[in-house]
């Protein structure tokens, strides 16, 4: 086989691969503190759809309500090593919160976390089908009257809200964008902060297996493609302001999080350009095709 280099791909393998063994790298440390920028008074009407529903609801937003209403908590499954995120709107009168990608032995931690911090929990979701994990969505909405699960609709997967790429997804006056990225499976998603004056800064992106911190997700099985993958994290991922806070479904190393210039600079799967594999049948239609066009 021969080895061409294009612009863009590196073939991915399963684990993360940090170049340091800090839980923030120094090119991360100092730079992981949210702040709120200055609004003024609004008010706004937020809709997204679902497979078969739209949901709506109107909420506003105070400059003097800004600062730090966002609650966020990073938490650690130890057997597969997946993280689970609680985010929450704390100034909006009924705390709504939701976990992304719940893993089923931790969900009574989750649940009482969320009940110490007088949150109500509205969406239990994921980024993409777990194949290491069982997921705690099913078992939360058991417990939890009134939660609704979220997914991707192209994970071909059964929830409340079936998610596409540009939805946006509400709790309180703070929202997750959608961004497709599959790659590691056929229906992988990012969920990413919102973008405006009134949302986080700087924003977050909480990547699931597509990128992980110095590394991303097998694409050996369940739909996935290396090329796919590539693809979609610079595509998706990679257009994000550099100051991004990376937050991954996983990690092997101790890393809690990264951001989009750091994953830019020094991931050693995605950072470089793209190599392809091609088969000598490949290579001579290549050939060919040149010769004669």
């Amino acid at each position: 086989m021969a080895v061409i280099r294009m612009n863009a791909l590196r073939l991915c393998l399963v684990k993360s691969t940090p170049l340091n063994v800090w839980n923030l790298s120094p090119q991360t440390h100092s730079k992981t503190t949210l702040s709120f920028p200055k609004s003024g008074l609004k008010f706004q009407t937020h809709e997204f759809s679902s497979a078969s529903k739209t949901y709506t609801c109107t909420t506003s937003s105070d400059s003097s309500r800004t600062l730090g209403r966002l609650l966020f908590r990073q938490l650690f499954e130890k057997e597969s090593c997946t993280y689970t995120y609680l985010l929450a709107d704390v100034f909006h009168p009924h705390k709504p919160a939701l976990l992304i990608d719940p893993v089923d032995k931790t969900v009574e931690r989750d649940i009482s976390l969320v009940k110490e911090l007088g949150l109500k929990l509205i969406y239990a979701m994921n980024t993409h089908v777990h194949a290491d994990h069982v997921t705690g969505t099913g078992l939360i909405k058991t417990k939890v009257p009134g939660v609704k699960s979220v997914i991707s609709k192209a994970s071909n997967s059964k929830a409340d809200i079936l998610v596409e790429a540009g939805d946006n997804i509400y709790f309180g006056d703070l929202f997750l964008e959608v961004r497709a990225t599959p790659g590691h499976t056929l229906g992988c998603v990012t969920y990413v902060t919102g973008d405006g004056p009134d949302q986080p800064q700087p924003r977050m992106a909480f990547t699931g297996d597509a990128l992980l911190i110095h590394g991303c997700g097998r694409t050996d099985f369940q739909g996935g493609s290396s090329h796919q993958l590539y693809k979609s994290v610079h595509s998706q991922i990679f257009t994000l302001p550099k100051d991004t806070l990376v937050y991954p479904a996983h990690d092997y190393k101790g890393f809690t999080v990264s951001t989009v210039e750091e994953e830019k600079l020094y991931n050693p799967r995605l950072a470089k350009d793209e190599v392809i594999l091609l088969t000598p049948h490949a290579i001579f239609l290549c050939a060919f095709n040149y010769i004669f066009s």
